[in-house]
């Protein structure tokens, strides 16, 4: 508006140069009707009127801006340079068709005032012959026809671009929107409704930097269901999902009221995290919690004591100036005050105590097996088939590593693998395992393709890539019949070598997997990371399919993962209902108890 006023104005000069006699009056009529419409529009726009009144008010500073100029001046004597001068009349309709963004019909409403100004005054008022009329009377038809033409284009792309971007900002919202549940949904126990470990861990950094910074304590409290296994081998598991369930509940609504926050931090651990005004009252909320659980009386008969009813033990750890320097180890103390408080005949409370005897004290016994277990023969493989649910066939198997004492006794992969892991045995047990499974599996023809389970601390190793290509090149298989597994349950963050070493797996044609997937927190970061060619969902979703929740979560899982064009295995399965759903579910690939158990080598043909 302020530059058409000002070159409104700026007319001033040819008015004096071609019409002086009647000049006076004509720069008089502009600059009143500019500060006029100046005005008029400045008060509208401070005062937020809308778009369309300040929209009327330029399309009326323009019809009024011509006449107002117009009317003086037909009146000059100079007519030969008034008759040329007219021509300028055409700015006033391009103005309110191309210059400012009308609506269409404002528009030419706008420049139709022009074109009726126009020829009313050169056929009423002007002196004009007729050749003059045709002339300049076609031209301003032009002008009024093209630009309004113009401006109708103007306005559809005008309109295109709105709809576009409405419908990109509503994207983008619904994106946003979706984005904020699933963040709820993974800090969130897909069971229980209470925070998740990942959500729970988020909440112990900020507790952890609080202490740091500004000495605020917190306490930490580890609660274990006593005789959990034996309830639901009692009961069902669906019982025992209620009876989590009713707990978690119990606990959220005690814990809240003392500011602190609960999640479920294992199958049936649950962790509390608050702060304290001093450790007494700690053990106070921790006294009630476990009162309160016990009082619920829900039944329990295969309790091997001489209680009948379901109940906790507890661990609680304070924040204290030996606690080092990473959270992990105020966690680890509760751990170790729960294990305290098992050891002392369960449904007690115990509180970390530097002293207390350290549960994982024999796993050091394992260290020095660990390192003779191959030459020893004291570790082999046993083989679970996979099956394909469209025609029933095993297509591929995975290897699972088991460990024997020197006097025969089975050792549980989770106690020795960790130990393991710590001490960097992993790394020749993975490559002794990877080179048995070729072996035993590929070079036989047992099967199309074999998994095998791997570490962080092998994706971490340097040259684990190149190791695995040497295994295959000895073996003389294809890259293409080996799928390694990634748990994603594992500590492990996606760091530039890891995703590094997995691209040089792909590479050579080795297949990832993504293993145990929903059981941990890092899944969906995973997927996004990494093309995986099979995603193994984890046995808990399908044996969660007794109840509708349970079922739901299993379908948005396979939903999910099929959009990401992935191979969907599920493990796992152990009844014949089970295989059903999943035959229902269309998933492309089982494993399970109820179709093949672990077996050696030899002995895979047969089962």
């Amino acid at each position: 508006m302020w530059i058409a006023v000002a070159v409104y104005v700026a007319f001033a000069a040819p008015d004096q140069w071609l019409i002086p006699d009647v000049a006076p009056a004509t720069i008089a009529s502009r600059l009143i009707i500019a500060a006029l419409a100046l005005f008029s529009f400045e008060i509208l726009r401070m005062a937020n009127a809308k778009t369309v009144w300040l929209d009327l008010t330029c399309a009326s500073a323009l019809v009024v801006g011509y006449i107002g100029w117009l009317c003086p001046a037909i009146g000059t004597k100079d007519a030969t340079a008034m008759s040329y001068y007219m021509v300028f009349g055409a700015i006033f309709m391009m103005g309110a068709n191309l210059f400012f963004s009308f609506p269409f019909r404002l528009s030419v409403v706008t420049s139709g005032i022009v074109l009726c100004a126009f020829f009313i005054s050169i056929f009423r008022f002007f002196p004009s012959n007729q050749a003059y009329q045709i002339a300049f009377g076609m031209f301003y038809v032009s002008c009024f026809i093209f630009t309004s033409f113009v401006n109708w284009r103007l306005n559809v792309e005008r309109r295109k671009v709105m709809l576009n971007a409405a419908e990109a900002r509503y994207r983008h919202w619904e994106a946003a929107e979706r984005g904020k549940e699933l963040l709820e949904l993974s800090h969130t126990d897909y069971l229980t409704g209470i925070d998740n470990r990942r959500a729970l861990d988020r909440r112990l950094d900020e507790c952890w930097n609080a202490w740091k910074n500004e000495r605020r304590d917190f306490c930490v409290i580890l609660l274990d269901v006593d005789f959990f296994k034996r309830f639901n081998d009692r009961y069902g598991h669906q019982e025992g999902d209620r009876c989590l369930t009713v707990i978690a509940n119990t606990l959220r609504t005690l814990v809240e009221q003392s500011n602190g926050v609960i999640g479920r931090y294992g199958g049936e651990e649950f962790i509390v995290v608050m702060p304290f005004e001093s450790p007494e009252i700690a053990m106070n909320l921790a006294e009630r919690i476990r009162k309160k659980i016990e009082h619920l009386a829900i039944g329990h008969e295969e309790r091997p004591d001489d209680t009948s009813v379901v109940t906790v033990s507890v661990g609680i750890a304070f924040t204290r100036e030996q606690s080092g320097e990473k959270v992990e180890r105020i966690v680890r103390e509760a751990d170790l005050a729960l294990y305290n408080a098992k050891a002392n005949g369960r449904n007690c409370i115990r509180a970390f105590d530097p002293l207390l005897p350290r549960p994982d004290d024999n796993a050091g016994k394992l260290v020095p097996l660990l390192a003779a277990a191959i030459d020893r023969n004291l570790v082999s493989l046993v083989y679970q088939p996979i099956f394909d649910v469209v025609n029933g066939k095993a297509r591929a198997v995975e290897a699972l590593m088991r460990l024997r004492l020197p006097d025969g006794t089975a050792v549980s992969p989770k106690v020795f693998i960790p130990v393991a892991e710590r001490t960097g045995a992993i790394l020749e047990l993975g490559r002794w395992a990877i080179k048995t499974a070729c072996r035993d599996i590929l070079m036989t023809d047992r099967m199309a393709t074999v998994s095998v389970n791997v570490s962080p601390v092998q994706l971490r190793s340097p040259g684990f890539a190149a190791s695995v290509g040497d295994i295959l090149k000895e073996c003389g298989i294809s890259g293409s019949r080996l799928a390694l597994e990634v748990t994603e349950g594992l500590d492990l963050d996606i760091q530039a070598e890891v995703l590094k070493c997995i691209a040089d797996l792909r590479t050579i044609g080795v297949e990832m997997w993504l293993d145990d997937f929903g059981s941990g927190f890092a899944g969906l970061s995973w997927l996004r990371a990494i093309e995986f060619h099979t995603v193994k969902v984890d046995r808990t979703f399908l044996h969660d399919c007794s109840n509708q929740r349970g079922l739901t979560m299993l379908q948005d899982m396979v939903s999910l993962i099929r959009n990401r064009g992935n191979t969907i295995l599920v493990e796992g399965v152990e009844t014949a209902a089970q295989m059903s759903l999943l035959k229902d579910l269309r998933i492309d690939r089982v494993q399970g108890f109820h179709l093949g158990m672990p077996v050696s080598a030899e002995l895979l043909s047969a089962a």
